[in-house]
């Protein structure tokens, strides 16, 4: 699915397999990048969606994992060997995915079990930005969801478009989850001012007043 003339949908529930997170393509050019990677069941609907949009030719550099959830996360390895991608995480939540964590990452939630893996870069600040082709991705910290959950802006066809996986949570004692966090970040989301908001379950919104009133109505 299409979303501008650089992002597609290419996994998540309905399109991959149940359950999935949705798992967004971002093409600059000459290279290309991932933002997160569903539970793994739906890897080969993940791999031929992707294959439609770029060629062999244009390398995924990026494999950015939003938070360690293993609906969004499950997937990452087997994508990694596909594409020979680097898997990016917040260093707060790639402990819980280098340790195969199946609690903390939400495995169990799934009657799954995690199998841990290497993260190959971990974000350690507050925010970092990433060269792909001709454009870039900036990663911010929004703990509260999880401790390591971060969300990535772009700019595509003259849009500030926002990654904001899990906007809506849930939180809950065993994912770690922080509700002061949680509000903090919602309200630093919002203050973004994004005019696309891709969301990690719950579709995508379009146009500020819209995208700034979906945050707004989970800070209550």
């Amino acid at each position: 699915m299409k979303l501008t003339e650089n992002i597609w949908q290419v996994g998540g529930d309905g399109i991959s397999a149940a359950g999935d997170g949705a798992v967004y393509l971002v093409v600059f050019g000459s290279q290309a990048a991932l933002i997160d990677a569903g539970c793994g069941h739906g890897h080969a609907k993940i791999v031929a969606s992707i294959k439609q949009v770029i060629s062999l030719a244009v390398p995924i550099k990026y494999l950015f994992l939003t938070h360690c959830h293993f609906d969004h996360s499950g997937g990452a390895d087997g994508l990694r060997r596909e594409f020979r991608c680097r898997i990016v995480a917040h260093e707060q939540d790639a402990s819980f995915l280098e340790a195969g964590d199946s609690e903390v990452t939400a495995a169990s939630w799934y009657q799954a079990k995690l199998t841990r893996f290497r993260i190959d870069h971990k974000i350690k600040g507050d925010t970092e930005s990433f060269t792909i082709g001709n454009g870039a991705i900036t990663a911010l910290h929004a703990p509260g969801h999880s401790p390591g959950s971060m969300v990535l802006v772009t700019q595509s066809a003259g849009k500030k478009v926002l990654f904001g996986q899990d906007v809506h949570g849930p939180l809950h004692p065993t994912l770690l989850s922080n509700q002061d966090d949680y509000v903090a970040s919602l309200k630093m989301l919002a203050g973004l001012e994004a005019d696309m908001l891709c969301e990690g379950h719950l579709g995508v919104y379009e146009g500020k007043d819209k995208v700034r009133r979906f945050i707004e109505s989970f800070i209550a």
